[in-house]
Parts: C-alpha cells; structure tokens; sequence
C-alpha cells in the first residue's frame, strides 16, 4: 500500500470563512498542527499554507490552499507537480453534505458529487481519481437552493462539539493513514455513530 504524502485541507481563505462548514478540511489540518504543535507557513509558489508532519519513519506534508475553494486545483496541481506525487499518495480532506455532523468517512476515487473544491482538483489533476478523500459530515439544509448559504455560514453549537469530536477521533488516526493501513482507518471511523 501507497504512504501519504500530502494532505490536502479545503476551505476558503481568510477570516470571513474560517468558521464555517465549508472550511472543515481546514478545521482538520488546523486541528492536527496544533496536535502536534506544528506551525504553517504561506508558500507562494504552491498557493498555500503548509507544514510538515512527522511520525517515527514516515512524514507527510500537511496543505491548506490560500485559494479560493473553486480554485483548490491550483494549488494542489502546483505541489504535486514539483514533487511528482501519485493520486494515491494524496488525501484530501472536505466538507460532505450526505453525512450528518460528526460522521467521517474515507474513501478512494469517485466524483466531485458538486463540491466546487473536488471538481477544481480533479479537472486540474486531468480527472486522475484515485486520491483519498476524508469525508467530514455537515448536514444538508434540506433544499438544494440553500447549499451555498448553507455551507458559508457557521454550524450550530451542538453541530461544531460532533463535528470537533469527529476531526479529534480522525486526527488521532493520522499515523496509520500516512502508512496506508486504510483497512484499519475504515474499521475505527466507520463503526462510529
């Protein structure tokens, strides 16, 4: 199996966004720095914050896009390109309507299910699938018309404490995703709720 070595923390940049739904591929990264007491630093050339993310023999680097979220691709495409990473080697992490707050799931490959962050990455990847994705739950409002408002605004309080234990039970299973060890990754986060 594959090893990360990136993952990717989508979101919109600046302080108007960072606490709202859309922004919890960023939630993630933040939540793993300040785990690990890690530091991002703004690379221009990449479009991004970044930082580097070590455990015993294996290190990882950790990516939030200073792009605009329909523009993820740029910055992802611009560092994978200089390190000559394969999809596999590639986690990105993102909000997922389908799933109630506090419901994580990974996957492999697949659509961008129209998250505006997916579609960018995979038309800059040339439709190259076969990254992972952390899917973070933030509920649905209920109506398609109310998606945008929906996910650039804050979730309610008792929404942010599932999904905050959810980035928690995620970023304590970093280690075995940057080895690949998915199978067990799945086992712990899909047996919650």
């Amino acid at each position: 199996m594959s090893s990360l070595k990136l993952i990717v923390g989508l979101g919109n940049p600046g302080p108007t966004y960072q606490d709202t739904r859309h922004n919890v591929g960023q939630w993630f990264i933040q939540a793993l720095v300040q785990h690990q007491k890690l530091a991002l630093h703004l690379e221009t050339k990449f479009f991004s914050q970044l930082a580097r993310y070590s455990y015993q023999t294996s290190s990882c680097w950790l990516l939030t896009p200073s792009t605009f979220m329909n523009e993820s691709g740029k910055a992802v495409t611009a560092f994978v390109n200089y390190y000559s990473l394969l999809p596999e080697e590639i986690l990105v992490v993102h909000d997922e309507l389908d799933f109630p707050p506090g419901v994580i799931r990974v996957k492999q490959g697949g659509g961008a299910a129209g998250h505006n962050g997916l579609k960018s990455i995979l038309a800059s990847l040339h439709q190259e699938k076969e990254f992972w994705r952390l899917r973070i739950g933030i509920g649905h409002p209920g109506d398609k018309s109310k998606v945008t408002s929906y996910v650039l605004h804050s979730p309610s309080k008792p929404e942010k404490a599932e999904i905050t234990l959810a980035l928690q039970k995620a970023v304590d299973l970093v280690p075995q995703m940057i080895q690949g060890e998915w199978p067990k990754v799945m086992q712990v986060l899909h047996s919650c709720h």
